[in-house]
C-alpha cells in the first residue's frame, strides 16, 4: 500500500489526466486499455518482456531528504583556482525571479517570437554588454562553455580561410588547459592541425588559418598582444581571444587591439559555478563574420504596425537549414544563464561592475604587494585577478597544507600554486593568504587603494554599457519591475501547453528544481578535487545506474551539455572505435532524409561524409535504399543515424531489420534519443540493436528548457564502446582509450544533473512507464479530435501514432495561400504555442503533447485548432485571406484599442474567439515580425531611441 501511495503522491500530479479522462480518452480513440493502445503502437518485437528494476518511487519530501544527504557530502571549500570559474553573488532579486521561477525557465526556444519579446529582450541586454565589453560588433546570444566556444571559433575562421590557405590552427600554450583539450578533440576530427607553442615566438604564415590567445593568460598575466594581432593579420590569419568579461571592465577590449573573435564565459557576471555548469558562453566578431558567426542572434525588427519587435536573426546560419553543410551543429544555447549574466549587468550597470572589478583587481594587488615584502614574488607583474607563485617542493606542500587546514583550494602547478581572487573576496581573505603563502599572521591589513599593475597602454579609456537599459533599474522594485513585465511578454508553461514535437516540453516538478540552488551543488568549482564532491559523485552514479537500466546501455557519460554535443560525442566515440580495430578508413554516415538537422552537422563535424537514405511514402526508412546504400559504402561505412521513434511520429515495425543490415556491414548504430518519451518502461533501444545515444536530458527527463537552454545530452553506449568515452584531465572519467573532452568540465552541466536523478526517483518503475503510456495516449487523442479537420501525415501500424503527430497544412498554401505561419500566429491569439513548425515537412506541424497535459487542456488546443480550421475553411468559401484573421494574427491590445477598425470581422472575434480567454488572456505584446526588414537590417544590440525613430 505504500508503494503504491507514494506512486500517487508525485507520478499522479506530474501525469495530467485523471484516471476518469484517460477512460474517456481510451473510448475516444477505440482502446480498452493502455495496454491495449501500446500493443497496437509499439512492435511486439522491441516490447519489454519485464519490467524496469528501479528504485521503488520516493515521495518530495523523501526525495528532497536524500538530495539533502547527498549535498551534506559535498565540502564547500572556498575555491581560488581560477581557470574560467569564480565565486560569484547571485543577486536574491535575480535568483528568485528568474533562476527559480518557472516563467523563465519553462519557456521554449523564441522560434515564435511575437510571443518572447520578453526573453529576446533580456538576450539583447547580453549580447549587447558582451559586444560593448569586447569592443566587436556582433554578439550572438550564447554558447555551451568556453571550451567549446573556443572551437566553434575554431571552426569558423576554418570556414572563412582563403583559398589555398593551411589547416593549421595556432594555439597559445598559455590558454586554460581544457580550453586547449576541447579545442584539439574538435580538431582531430575534421584534420585540422592544432600548433600549441609560444605566441612570442611562433612563425606565422600562409599556413595558418587563425590563432587562440587567452586575455588575461591562463595563469593571470595581461599580454599585450598587438604585436601577435598585427603579425598574425600579416600572415592572413584570424585572431581568437579567449577573454575574462569581467576583467574587460578596466582592460583595453580585444576589439581595440585586433582581435577578430572574443569567446569566454559569463558565470562570473552571478551565475554559480554548480560544478561545471551551466554556464552561458560568450561569443562576438566583427560584421565581416555576422553570417558565419554560430549559435542564436538577437536582432531588432519592426512588426506589422511599423513597431519595434525582436526575433532571432539570420536563421539561415543554422545547422538546421545548412544541415550536411554546417560549420556548427549547435542547437541548445545557455539562454536561461545568458539571461541572468544580462539581468546582472543591468542590475549593476557600468559604475557597479566597474566597481566589483576594480576591488577585485585591488585586492589582487594588496596581496601581491604584502606577499613580496614577505620574499614570495608573483611570477608576472601585470595581473588583474591571478596570481602564480614558483615556489620549490617543500614550500609548495606548506602552502597546501595550510590552504587546506583553513578549506581554501589554489591551483596546482608542478612548479607552484596559483590563486585567482574574485567578486566574493575580502581584505579578511587577502590577510589569511598572506599567512597561508608565509606562514605569518597578518594583523593589520591596509587596505588602502593599492596601486594598479596594469599599464597605462593596457588600461581602457573608451565607454561601455551607455545604453539607457544599463542605467534604468538601480532600485530592486524598479528592476523586479522590469524583469515582470520582460516575463509578461513571454508565453511559458505557466500559461499553457507548449505542444512542440520533438521537443517534449513538459512539467519540471518544483520539487526537482529546488536542490540546484543549494550551496552544495551550485557552489561548487568543477576542479576541486574528487574527494570534496562525494555527494555528486555519489549521485552522478546513480543516474549513470537509472539510465543504464532505462535505455539498456552499460555506461553513460555525462559530459555533453546538450544534445548536439552529445551527438556528436557520440560519433566521435563510435570513429574511436573503429579506428581501434584497424579500420580508420569508416567515414560514411548514413543519414535518414527526415533526420533533425543536427545529425548531418553533427556528424560532419565528427569528420564524417553523410549519405542520405531515403523515407518511404509512410514516413519510414526505405530498406531497400538502405540496402542499396550500405551496399556502395559497406567498406567505409561508420555508421547510421535514427530518430526512434521516427521524426515522423511512428514506431517502424522494421526497426530490428534495418539495425541488422547496418551491423552486417561492419557499421555501429547511433540513435537519436530526441523521442525517447515514447520509449522508457516499454522498451530499451540498446536491446533492440542501438550502439549508442544522446538522451536529451532537458526533455524526457526534465530539465526545463530554460527559453532555449540549459541542456544536457549524456550518451549512453553498449559494452564494446565503453573504453572510447570522453575523458579529461581533471578527474577519472571516460574508458582506457577515451576519446578528448567534449566540454570543459569533467561532467558538463554537472549542477543541473540533480534534476533528472529527482525525476527518476520520484517516478519509479510503475510511474515512468505510466507517463510514456499517457505520452502515446494524448497524442493519439489529439490526433483522433482532430480527424476530419486536418490530415494527420503519418500513422504507423493500426493507424496509430507515437507520442507526437505531424498535422498536414499543405493543402491549404497550394489552393489558398494560407501557410503554416498564419495558423501558428494565430494559435498565439488562442493563448497557445505553436506547434513544431515546417518540420521535418514543410508546411505542417507536429504535435506533441506530453503526459503531464490534462484532458481540457488537450481539448481546449483541439479547440483552438477547430476554430482556426473553421476560419480556414471561410477562406475556402470566398473570404479574402488578406482581410482574415489568419493573415493578421496575432492580434495585440494596442491594435484593438485604435480608434480606427477596418477589418471585416469584429474586435472581439480577433481577441477572444474561444469563451476560455475572457477568463484568462495572454496578450502578444507585437504584431506579426517582419523577418526580411530583421535580415536586411541586421541590428543585434540595444538600439538607442534615435535608431528607433530612424527604424
Amino acid at each position: 500500500m505504500k508503494k503504491f501511495d507514494e506512486f500517487e503522491s508525485f507520478a499522479r500530479r506530474h501525469i495530467g489526466p485523471r484516471p476518469g479522462e484517460i477512460e474517456e480518452m481510451l473510448e475516444a480513440v477505440g482502446a480498452s486499455s493502455l495496454d491495449e493502445l501500446m500493443d497496437q503502437t509499439i512492435p511486439r518485437s522491441i516490447r519489454l518482456e519485464r519490467a524496469l528494476e528501479l528504485h521503488p518511487p520516493l515521495t518530495e519530501t523523501e526525495v528532497l531528504e536524500r538530495a539533502r544527504e547527498l549535498a551534506s557530502k559535498n565540502q564547500v571549500w572556498r575555491s581560488l583556482i581560477g581557470q574560467g570559474y569564480y565565486g560569484t553573488i547571485t543577486p536574491p532579486v535575480i535568483q528568485r525571479n528568474i533562476l527559480e521561477n518557472p516563467g523563465w525557465y519553462t519557456q521554449y526556444t523564441p522560434y515564435q517570437a511575437e510571443i518572447a519579446q520578453g526573453r529576446l529582450e533580456a538576450l539583447l541586454n547580453f549580447q549587447t554588454a558582451v559586444s560593448d565589453l569586447t569592443g566587436l560588433p556582433v554578439a550572438n546570444a550564447s554558447l555551451l562553455d568556453e571550451a567549446t566556444a573556443a572551437a566553434e571559433a575554431m571552426s569558423m575562421c576554418y570556414s572563412a580561410r582563403r583559398r589555398g590557405q593551411g589547416e593549421r590552427f595556432f594555439v597559445s600554450e598559455r590558454c586554460h588547459p581544457q580550453t586547449v583539450d576541447v579545442v584539439q578533440t574538435r580538431a582531430q576530427a575534421v584534420g585540422i592541425e592544432v600548433d600549441v607553442g609560444d605566441h612570442e615566438t611562433v612563425e606565422l604564415d600562409g599556413n595558418c588559418f587563425a590563432a587562440l590567445v587567452q586575455y588575461p593568460s591562463s595563469d593571470g598575466e595581461i599580454v599585450d598582444y598587438r604585436g601577435f594581432a598585427r603579425r598574425a593579420h600579416e600572415a592572413g590569419a584570424l585572431v581568437v581571444a579567449a577573454c575574462d568579461l569581467l576583467s574587460l571592465l578596466l582592460l583595453e577590449s580585444p576589439g581595440a587591439w585586433g582581435a577578430d573573435v572574443a569567446v569566454g564565459n559569463s558565470q562570473r557576471f552571478g551565475v554559480p559555478m554548480g560544478y561545471g555548469g551551466p554556464h552561458a558562453a560568450f561569443f562576438a566578431t566583427r560584421e565581416d563574420y555576422q553570417r558565419r558567426i554560430p549559435g542564436r542572434i538577437v536582432g531588432v525588427s519592426l512588426d506589422a504596425d511599423g513597431n519595434p519587435a525582436l526575433r532571432l536573426a539570420l536563421q539561415t546560419r543554422e545547422q538546421h537549414i545548412r544541415r550536411d553543410k554546417a560549420t556548427s551543429n549547435i542547437c541548445t544555447a545557455q539562454v536561461l544563464l545568458a539571461v541572468m549574466a544580462g539581468m546582472y549587468a543591468v542590475y549593476h550597470g557600468p559604475e557597479g561592475l566597474y566597481r566589483i572589478a576594480e576591488r577585485v583587481h585591488r585586492y589582487t594587488c594588496i596581496l601581491a604587494e604584502e606577499l613580496e615584502k614577505r620574499g614570495v614574488k608573483p611570477r608576472h607583474r601585470v595581473f588583474f585577478d591571478t596570481l602564480r607563485f614558483d615556489l620549490g617542493e617543500e614550500d609548495r606542500q606548506s602552502v597546501l597544507e595550510r590552504a587546506a587546514q583553513a578549506q581554501i583550494n589554489l591551483r596546482l602547478y608542478d612548479d607552484g600554486v596559483g590563486v585567482s581572487l574574485d567578486e566574493v573576496s575580502t581584505t579578511e581573505e587577502v590577510a589569511q593568504l598572506v599567512e597561508i603563502f608565509t606562514g605569518e599572521s597578518l594583523r593589520d591589513l591596509d587596505s588602502r587603494a593599492a596601486e594598479s599593475s596594469v599599464p597605462e597602454r593596457h588600461q581602457r579609456s573608451d565607454e561601455y554599457l551607455t545604453h539607457e537599459v544599463f542605467h534604468q533599474y538601480r532600485s530592486e522594485t524598479d528592476l523586479l519591475r522590469y524583469m515582470t513585465r520582460l516575463q509578461g511578454k513571454d508565453l511559458s508553461l505557466t500559461h499553457s501547453m507548449i505542444p512542440l514535437g520533438s521537443c517534449t516540453m513538459k512539467l519540471n516538478g518544483t520539487a526537482e528544481m529546488m536542490p540546484i540552488t543549494w550551496p552544495e551543488f551550485a557552489g561548487l568549482h568543477p576542479f576541486i578535487p574528487l574527494e570534496q564532491a562525494e555527494g555528486y559523485r555519489e549521485l552522478i552514479g546513480e543516474l549513470d545506474e537509472l539510465l543504464c537500466e532505462a535505455t539498456g546501455f552499460s555506461a553513460f557519460s555525462m559530459q555533453p551539455n546538450a544534445g548536439s554535443q552529445g551527438e556528436y560525442a557520440g560519433l566521435l566515440v563510435i570513429r574511436a572505435y573503429h579506428r581501434s580495430r584497424g579500420e580508420g578508413h569508416r567515414d560514411v554516415c548514413l543519414i535518414p532524409t527526415s533526420a533533425h538537422g543536427t545529425n548531418p552537422a553533427s556528424a560532419v563535424m565528427a569528420g564524417l561524409r553523410v549519405v542520405a537514405v531515403r523515407c518511404d511514402d509512410d514516413g519510414n526508412i526505405d530498406p531497400e535504399d538502405l540496402r542499396a546504400k550500405v551496399e556502395k559504402h559497406g567498406d567505409n561505412l561508420a555508421a547510421m543515424m535514427i530518430t526512434y521513434p521516427s521524426t515522423h511520429g511512428v514506431f517502424e515495425e522494421a526497426i530490428r531489420e534495418l539495425i541488422e543490415i547496418v551491423h552486417q556491414a561492419g557499421g555501429q548504430v547511433y540513435m537519436d534519443g530526441a523521442n525517447l518519451n515514447a520509449q522508457l518502461g516499454l522498451t530499451r533501444p540498446a536491446d533492440f540493436g542501438a550502439d549508442v545515444s544522446h538522451l536529451n536530458l532537458h526533455k524526457t527527463f526534465c530539465i526545463p528548457h530554460g527559453g532555449g537552454g540549459p541542456g544536457v545530452g549524456p550518451i549512453g553506449v553498449r559494452e564494446h564502446l565503453e573504453p572510447f568515452l570522453p575523458g579529461h584531465r581533471y578527474a577519472a572519467v571516460g574508458g582506457g582509450q577515451a576519446i578528448g573532452p567534449v566540454a570543459a568540465a569533467p561532467w558538463g552541466s554537472a549542477g543541473i544533473l540533480p534534476i533528472s536523478w529527482a525525476y527518476i526517483k520520484l517516478m519509479g518503475t510503475r510511474g515512468m512507464t505510466e507517463a510514456t503510456k499517457v505520452a502515446i495516449l494524448n497524442a493519439n487523442y489529439i490526433a483522433k479530435r482532430l480527424e476530419g479537420h486536418f490530415d494527420v501525415l503519418y500513422k504507423g501500424r493500426n493507424g496509430r501514432v507515437a507520442h507526437e503527430c505531424i498535422l498536414d497544412l499543405r493543402r491549404f498554401k497550394r489552393s489558398l495561400g494560407i501557410d503554416v505561419n498564419d495558423v501558428a500566429k494565430r494559435l498565439m491569439d488562442y493563448g497557445f504555442h505553436a506547434p513544431t513548425v515546417a518540420w521535418p515537412v514543410i508546411e505542417t506541424v507536429m504535435v506533441e503533447p506530453t503526459e503531464s497535459e490534462s484532458k481540457p487542456e488537450l481539448d481546449r488546443f483541439c479547440d483552438a485548432m477547430i476554430a482556426i480550421r473553421g476560419e480556414i475553411a471561410e477562406v475556402e468559401r470566398g473570404a479574402d485571406p488578406e482581410t482574415s484573421p489568419l493573415r493578421n494574427s496575432p492580434h495585440t491590445a494596442l491594435m484593438l484599442c485604435t480608434e480606427s477598425w477596418t477589418l471585416p470581422y469584429t474586435r472581439e472575434r480577433a481577441a477572444f474567439p474561444a469563451p476560455w480567454l475572457k477568463q484568462a488572456k495572454f496578450w502578444p505584446p507585437v504584431r506579426r515580425i517582419d523577418n526580411v526588414y530583421g535580415d536586411r537590417h541586421l541590428h543585434c544590440t540595444c538600439p538607442t531611441v534615435e535608431e528607433l525613430v530612424e527604424a
